[in-house]
Formats: C-alpha cells, structure tokens, sequence
C-alpha cells in the first residue's frame, strides 16, 4: 500500500473560536500547515490540528504548558502518537491567538491572513522537531519558514516578532 498523496496524505483539523471565524479562511489556513509538512517531507498519513483561539485561551495554555504568564501568538504541542480514531500519525496541535496575529499585522502593514500564515508554518516546524533556543538552529528554521512562505505567495516570508 503506498502513502496517500496530495491533501489526503495530510488531515488539518481546525478548531476556531466562533468570535474570529468571519476573520479567518479555513483553506488558508490547511494551505499553509500542509505546505510546511510537506516541505519538511513529514510522515504521511498524519494528522495536525490547529486552533484559532482568544488571548485568555493562549494565556493559560503558555502558563500551564510552560510557565510564562502571558499571553502569546504561538503555542505547539507535539506529539507523535497515533490517532485512535484514524489510524494516522498524530503529529500534534497548534494554538493560535487571533488577537496577538492581528496585532502583529497591523504593527506589520501587512493582512492578518498572511499573520496567520506564518504563524501556522511557524507552529508546523516546532512540531517537527525545529527549534530557535541556538542561533544555528534559527537560522535554519527562519530560512525552511521564508522558502515554505515564499513558496504559499505569503504576503510576509519572515517573523514579525518571537
């Protein structure tokens, strides 16, 4: 049996917040976390799910996850584990503050779509292992995160923060 291909060789499973919905395009959103996995050549089946949530949401998760008691953009959780219900690699979540995103676009000139966008493939590389304690280490994580936004036609292609 060979591995699917194409959005069927990743499911992104979207969780948003009634409050930032009309804000949002479900599509972009897939696009951009899909793009990263597959740029990183992640294992397929697999599976992410990615929230777009409120500052309080990701007050609490970035408190009790990691002891920062703050709001934030970004929060991964990896996991690696398989998913009971499908069977696929469950690569983990991605939380993200709609508010912090769209802070971040206006201090940025640019759309919070494109906010979005980097955050999600931000989120996707953290899951996958990549990280920016080291500065050889963020220096390859900025530049997989610029090609994989390039590559989306994103409006921004580099952090606005972090």
């Amino acid at each position: 049996m060979t591995a699917p291909r194409g959005p069927l060789a990743y499911r992104i499973q979207l969780q948003i917040k009634p409050a930032y919905q009309a804000g949002v395009d479900p599509a972009t959103l897939r696009a951009a976390a899909r793009a990263a996995l597959k740029h990183q050549a992640a294992p397929t089946p697999s599976e992410v799910t990615l929230m777009i949530a409120g500052d309080r949401e990701l007050h609490t998760l970035n408190r009790q996850f990691l002891g920062h008691d703050r709001p934030t953009d970004v929060l991964s959780f990896p996991a690696s584990e398989l998913h009971p219900a499908t069977g696929r690699l469950y690569l983990g979540d991605i939380a993200i503050s709609y508010p912090q995103a769209h802070a971040s676009a206006a201090r940025g000139g640019h759309p919070v779509q494109a906010e979005l966008q980097l955050l999600i493939v931000h989120g996707v590389l953290h899951l996958l292992g990549h990280d920016h304690a080291q500065a050889a280490e963020k220096a390859r994580m900025w530049t997989d995160q610029a090609a994989i936004l390039k590559k989306l036609k994103a409006a921004i292609t580099g952090p606005s923060g972090d």
